[in-house]
């Protein structure tokens, strides 16, 4: 058996993510890895290349949002990737309008930022009257605003790409939902599956499949984890191809492939799919039993 990898807090190296410096993904693989350097990439695409060509150990890869739902694009990059999912992270979320220093409110019209941020400010852009322009990130957003002489304009980002850009923050915490999360997977280019046993004993598996053409088969495929006694955490279905009759499967399970109920749920699902496909298996986030207790209590 190789040797565990290091822990988060003690890895080095360099960690990928998309977007400028100040980004969330900036602030998220600062968070859990905070000795790793962080390489800021234009696209996912070029994220995820850094990682396979080996330039970078990891990417830090947003996935889903609490109230904007998951994140365009990336189910679709992951099959292709030939990654490995080895870690998940869920990084609460504070947006903060910023403009240039001598703007304010009253001149402000338009923010700039990426879709899902803009999203999760809705109903404050709303009562602001201010129009959404969406842009390929949140910290692009503020770097273009300080670039520009034009105080009709300003930004959604973190507080950290105010301070890097030298913006003016006009109002903190705008977003809509104080549960504002992100959750982040982090990729490797080697398998580093966790134990059975790792942690508290939670593992997350994650794998996408393909159900066959036949009546009830997507009912038939997790019929096994039902019976196994599998908790599913996470369905999602995407088109494949540009077509509506083929369509993909992406799902997050809390238990080992090598645990006897999700082996079993596994080759029940396989009968009546095709193209299974593991992603990883890996520590369940602390934050994730934090974030279903809190859940719990509403």
């Amino acid at each position: 058996m190789p040797d565990a990898s290091p822990a988060p807090a003690t890895r080095t190296g360099t960690i990928a993510y998309q977007g400028e410096p100040g980004a969330n993904s900036h602030i998220a693989c600062t968070t859990m890895y905070p000795r790793m350097t962080p390489m800021a990439c234009p696209t996912f695409e070029d994220a995820l290349s850094h990682v396979s060509k080996g330039d970078a150990a990891l990417a830090m890869i947003p996935i889903e949002n609490s109230v904007a739902g998951r994140v365009a694009d990336i189910h679709h990059l992951l099959p292709d990737a030939g990654l490995y999912i080895v870690g998940e992270h869920f990084e609460r979320v504070r947006h903060t309008l910023m403009a240039r220093p001598t703007a304010s409110l009253d001149t402000v019209k338009r923010v700039l930022s990426h879709t899902q941020a803009l999203g999760q400010c809705r109903n404050t852009l709303r009562d602001l009257n201010l129009t959404p322009v969406p842009e390929a990130d949140t910290a692009g957003s503020a770097r273009l605003v300080a670039e520009s002489d034009d105080d009709t304009v300003a930004a959604i980002a973190s507080a950290l790409a105010a301070e890097i850009y030298g913006l003016k923050v006009l109002r903190t915490d705008i977003e809509d939902e104080t549960h504002n999360t992100t959750r982040f997977i982090v990729l490797a280019n080697a398998p580093d599956d966790a134990d059975a046993d790792e942690g508290d004993g939670t593992i997350v598996t994650t794998f996408i499949f393909q159900v066959r053409n036949v009546p009830a088969a997507l009912y038939k495929a997790l019929g096994g984890f039902a019976t196994n006694g599998v908790n599913m955490t996470k369905l999602e279905s995407y088109q494949l191809g540009g077509s509506f009759n083929a369509s993909m499967f992406y799902a997050d399970v809390e238990g080992h492939p090598n645990e006897r109920p999700l082996k079993l749920a596994l080759e029940e699902l396989s009968f009546f799919s095709r193209n299974v496909q593991i992603l990883g298996a890996y520590p369940a986030s602390p934050e994730r039993a934090r974030l279903r207790e809190q859940a719990n209590l509403l």
